[in-house]
Formats: structure tokens, C-alpha cells, sequence
């Protein structure tokens, strides 16, 4: 099926709208650094939570979504623990506000008032936070880029365009061309409104996807109606053992190549390994890049917490809901669409989702949802954008090139960083095969250098400046090397089964690096214990505090936040599996479900909800 007049249309009216919110803003966000990269702490919780959510739903990330989904069926919903998506339970329910309470611009910015100022150490644990964050945010810009290539190329054929084009493109650099073409808008909105414009893009994007998702969620149902999908045994259970047991011969023989490929077939195994690994992550609480950024932008602490637990509930029922519409859709005519996806080796999974839309849906839907599911590419460039953006202007050019800058030239300079950044960040992304490569590299890689040191510096108080940043270089070096030893063919398999080692290393420098230097200044400690309260071995400081103030009371409520995570978690599995159960008319299931939901809500309004104000 081909682009008709009125999805062009819409695709067109999205595009001209965002580079007019971006005109509309550029006065607001250039009225000081605050107003461009928090939207000057203003925006309520909801747009905020909202405009999270968005971002969250990025093409890459849907596309490799509907290729678990397709493979592996309902247990495909456990995968995404990868991040981990349970990350935000944790945030949910009390790290939101911890780190809200710092009132800091970003997360470099924030280590000031974990260990000060001043002093040995201090200054290196600045930089390779920032040096973390520009590599995580390149990482994510080359991962979007990649998918929104061969999103665009289904689309857009490229024997259509190239009578326009003065310059030859060789068919293997085609997708880099629609994204170095799409990744201009984003670019041109983002940088020159802000977090503003940022926002109000988000929201719009979100109306979009949730009409062209729920639609595809009704397509599915009606075509379910006359006929069943053909899957192996256990692709609708989501539970399992040790081992995978699912077997497509027969069916798609070339599904057994991608479990394969993608080392899942040990998944009791692989699945702990996820577990172990997220709940480290978690307790790290959340990475220098736009969800950061939307937690510093918040109101107060409490409005933190409402917006990361807002992000769930508004994201992954709508977004499964296009996963299992579009899988079902692609299982019931897989032989139509399997030219399409064809690529050399054997099938492309991940061209499913935009082989299914171009395939399947009517004219005008179709122009909705591939609008919605480019906003969500541009959303996800737009935020990471402005997380880097906030790094490079705020800790590097403010704090040792000019740190007298005037506001004229702090705005000049998140310009300059932002499109330096996209240059690289395009750059990276022609250099990547698919997306799973860069995924698997940056959740189990070089994040396994992150965890060690901030989740220390949540819950040890002799964890200081220098162990943070002898653990993240001992993180960060394991990482890049395992990603150039694998591009070497060096060393093979899952990217996850390495994160033990990067992670023991990271930690081995943490606590060397800890020991080998005094402790944090005392009232830089006492402060910091006093404004964020978090629990964990503190003792020390404690101490001192309640000497200087009998009245004090310390965190009691580790065992409350733990029991909120474990329901939170539980719940957020409801809202991912729901949709599922009801595209696939699997009614008991889906009732049992609900009424789950129905219980963990009662739960947490009484023990989460309410106690918003707490510490």
C-alpha cells in the first residue's frame, strides 16, 4: 500500500506544527539557562509524566518490541526488564524524591551536594559523570537513528525520491539518508524552544499514538474474530522454566534462528540474570539523560513522584496495545508481508511493525500512526537531546570555559552543543548494524560501569568523590572494551552475561577508590543526609546530626518503600499484559487481571499515595 494524499497530509501538518512550537518558545526558553533545560520548574507533574512517557515510546524501541512479541509471545514482556522498566517503580516510590529534593539542573550538578564542592576528587567525579552521560546520550541518539531508517525506507521507496536527489546514495546508506532528513526537525524544535517545546511536542505525540494505537488494537480484534493465529505451544503463557521451550518449525523456521541469535533460549537463567541486574540498576536510581531531566523539572519532591508513577500507568497499556495489534496482525499474514521482511542472512523481525502498518491499516490511520510513531522517534531525539545539551552548557562550558557567561551566550552555546551533538550522534548511527546491537550494549554494558558507584551514593556514607569516580572508570573502560572486542568478533554472546564482571570490577574501584582518600566533608555530609533522608548505612552521620538536633528523625520506612516496589512492579506487569489479553480475546485471564489491578490500586493509595508528604 502506498502513502495517500491525506497521510502525507497529516505527516506534513505534525511537522510544519512542531517547527512552529519551536518559533513559538524560542523567546520563553531564552530567558535564562533554568527556563531552556527545565522549562523553568513550572510545567505540572502530568505534562511532565506525560511527556516522559513519550519519550519512552521511541520507534526503535517499539519496533524491537513487536519482534519479541512475534518471537516470543507473551513471555516477551519480561525482555524489557533489560533497561530494567521496573527502574521507575523505584522511582516511583521514593527515589523521585530524593533526588528531586537536591534542586539541582542536572545530574553532574547534583554530585555537589552528595560530596561538596571542593576537594580531592571532586572535579574527576564531575567529569566522568559528564563523560557517562555523553556517551549514554549518543548511545540512545545512534539507537533511534537506526530504527527510524528502516522505518522510513518501508515507506518511502527509494526508486521515488532518488530522481530528486543531485547526489548518489548507495542502497546501504538509504536509511541514514531519511534520518539524517527527519532528524532535522527534531534538532530545529528541541534546540531552539527548549524544554517548553519539548513538552508541548511530547503531549501532541502522545494524542496521536493513542488514537492510532487503540485503532490498531480494534483492527487486530475484528480480524481475530474470523480467524486464529498459528504459534507454538506456550506463546501465550507468560511463565516459564529454565529453558525457552518454543519451538516454530514448521510454522516460521526462522524465529528458531533469532531465539538462537538472541541467546534466550536458557531463559530461566537469562531471565535471573535480568532480575540481578535491574534491581542493582534500580536501586542506582536513574541515569543522567531525559528522565532525569523531567524529574529536575518537576514542582517539588511529591509532584516527582506522581509524574515517574504517572509514566507507567499512561505508557504501557497504550503502547501494547499497538505491540499485540500489530504481532497479531503480522502472525495472520506473515507470508503477505514476508517479502518485506527479508534481509540478508534471513528475516528481519525488526521491519515487522512498519511492513504490518504499511500492509494494513487504511488511508488516514495509517498517516496517524506513522505521524505518532515518527513524533515518537523525534521525542526521544528531542529529550536526549536536551539532556546532553544540559551537560556540555552547564557542567563544561559554565563551569571551566566561561563561567561568567552572559545569558545571550549560554542560549548561543546550547545551539552550538546541540547540533554538535546530532553530528556525532548520526555518525554513530551509520556505523550500526541494528538496533538490538546498540541496545544490548547500552543497557547490559555500559551501564554496568554506572550501577556500582550511584547506588552507593544513594546508601554509604563513606563513599566519597574519588570512589565515584574510580568505580565509574572501572565501569566505563570494561564496557567500551567488551563493545570493541565483540565488533572484533573477539568475544561473543549476550551482552547481559558480561555485566557481572564490568559490574564487580566498577565496584572494586568504588571501594578502593573510596578508601584511598578522607571522607566527605562532614557538613557536606550532614546536609546532604538532613535534605534527601535516605536510608541505608548512614550511622555515622546520623549520629552527629541528631547531636546538633535531638529532634531529628532518620528514614524509617525502607521496609514500606520495598513492599510499594514489589506491589508497583507487580501492578506495572497488570498494565503491560492487559492489552494482550484483550486484543487476543482471552477473557478469564483478562478478568483476573483487572481485578488485580483493582486490588494493588486500594493497596498503594493507602500506602503510597497518602503518604506522599512522608520523608
Amino acid at each position: 500500500m502506498k502513502l495517500q494524499f491525506i497521510d502525507i497530509a497529516i505527516l506534513v501538518t505534525y511537522l510544519v506544527t512542531m517547527l512552529c512550537i519551536g518559533w513559538f518558545y524560542r523567546k520563553k526558553a531564552r530567558l535564562n539557562k533554568e527556563n531552556y533545560l527545565l522549562g523553568g520548574r513550572s510545567l505540572p507533574w502530568y505534562m511532565l509524566g506525560l511527556s516522559d512517557a513519550s519519550d519512552m515510546f521511541d520507534i526503535s524501541g517499539t519496533m524491537w518490541m513487536v519482534s519479541l512479541c512475534f518471537v516470543y509471545g507473551f513471555k516477551s514482556i519480561w525482555i524489557p526488564w533489560l533497561w530494567p522498566v521496573f527502574n521507575q517503580v523505584f522511582m516511583m516510590m521514593y527515589l523521585s524524591r530524593w533526588l528531586r529534593r537536591s534542586g539541582a539542573t542536572t545530574g553532574a550538578e547534583w554530585l555537589s551536594t552528595r560530596f561538596g564542592k571542593v576537594g580531592k576528587g571532586v572535579r574527576s567525579s564531575h567529569n566522568i559523570v559528564v563523560v557517562f552521560a555523553l556517551l549514554s546520550c549518543l548511545g540512545f541518539l545512534a539507537y533511534g537513528f537506526v530504527g527510524l531508517g528502516k522505518f522510513m525506507e518501508i515507506f518511502i521507496p527509494w526508486h521515488i525520491v532518488a530522481p530528486y536527489i543531485p547526489f548518489h546514495i548507495p542502497a546501504a546508506y538509504v536509511p541514514h539518508f531519511y534520518g539524517v532528513i527527519f532528524t532535522l526537525f527534531a534538532v530545529f524544535y528541541s534546540v531552539l524552544g527548549g524544554m517548553h517545546s519539548i513538552v508541548l511536542g511530547d503531549v501532541i505525540k502522545y494524542a496521536i499514538m493513542t488514537i492510532g494505537c487503540v485503532s490498531i488494537g480494534i483492527i487486530a480484534m475484528i480480524h481475530l474474530r474470523e480467524q486464529s493465529i498459528t504459534v507454538p505451544k506456550g506463546w501465550k503463557d507468560p511463565f516459564f522454566g529454565m529453558h525457552l521451550h518454543m519451538d516454530w518449525t514448521g510454522i516460521i523456521d526462522d524465529a528458531n534462528k533469532k531465539i538462537k541469535s538472541d541467546g534466550f533460549s536458557l531463559f530461566g537463567i537469562f531471565f535471573m540474570m535480568m532480575l540481578f541486574k535491574g534491581l542493582f540498576a534500580s536501586l542506582a536510581g536513574p541515569a543522567p539523560n531525559y528522565d532525569m531531566q523531567k524529574v529536575l523539572s518537576t514542582r517539588s519532591p511529591e509532584e516527582a513522584s506522581k509524574m515517574s508513577g504517572f509514566v507507567s500507568i499512561i505508557l504501557l497499556p497504550i503502547r501494547y496495545t499497538l505491540v499485540i495489534g500489530l504481532t497479531v496482525l503480522g502472525l495472520l499474514y506473515y507470508h503477505q508481508i514476508e517479502p518485506q521482511i527479508q534481509a540478508v542472512g534471513g528475516t528481519d523481525f525488526e521491519t515487522i511493525l512498519p511492513a504490518t502498518i504499511n500492509n494494513f491499516l487504511p488511508a488516514g490511520l495509517m498517516g496517524l500512526v506513522l505521524t505518532g510513531l515518527l513524533g515518537a522517534f523525534m521525542g526521544t531525539f528531542s529529550g536526549t537531546l536536551n539532556a546532553a545539551q544540559a551537560y556540555i552548557v552547564n557542567d563544561i562550558y559554565l563551569k571551566y570555559v566561561n563561567p561568567n557567561a552572559s545569558n545571550k551566550k549560554v542560549i548561543t552555546m546550547n545551539y552550538i552543543a546541540g547540533v554538535g551533538v546530532v553530528t556525532i550522534g548520526i555518525l554513530l548511527g551509520c556505523l550500526i548494524e541494528d538496533v538490538n546491537t546498540i541496545l544490548q550494549w547500552i543497557v547490559s554494558g555500559l551501564y554496568g560501569g554506572y550501577i556500582a558507584a550511584n547506588m552507593l551514593k544513594w546508601h554509604w556514607w563513606r563513599f566519597n568523590a574519588s570512589g565515584f569516580f574510580w568505580g565509574m572508570v572501572a565501569g566505563i573502560v570494561p564496557a567500551i572494551a567488551l563493545a570493541v572486542l565483540k565488533s572484533f568478533n573477539i568475544l561473543h554472546g549476550l551482552d547481559l552475561y558480561y555485566w557481572p564482571i564490568i559490574f564487580i570490577l566498577s565496584l572494586i574501584g568504588c571501594i578502593w577508590g573510596s578508601y584511598s582518600a578522607p571522607p566527605t566533608e562532614i557538613n557536606t555530609l550532614k546536609q546532604f543526609y538532613k535534605n534527601v533522608r535516605p536510608w541505608g548505612f548512614w550511622k555515622p552521620i546520623h549520629a552527629k546530626v541528631m547531636a546538633e538536633d535531638p529532634s531529628f528523625e532518620r528514614n524509617r520506612h525502607f521496609k514500606r518503600n520495598m513492599f510499594n516496589v514489589v506491589i508497583g512492579i507487580i501492578g506495572q506487569l497488570c498494565l503491560t499484559i492487559l492489552p494482550m489479553y484483550f486484543v487476543l480475546w482471552m477473557k478469564m485471564p483478562l478478568l483476573i487481571t483487572m481485578g488485580l489491578l483493582v486490588v494493588i490500586i486500594l493497596i498503594l493509595k493507602k500506602t503510597w499515595w497518602n503518604k506522599l508528604s512522608e520523608y
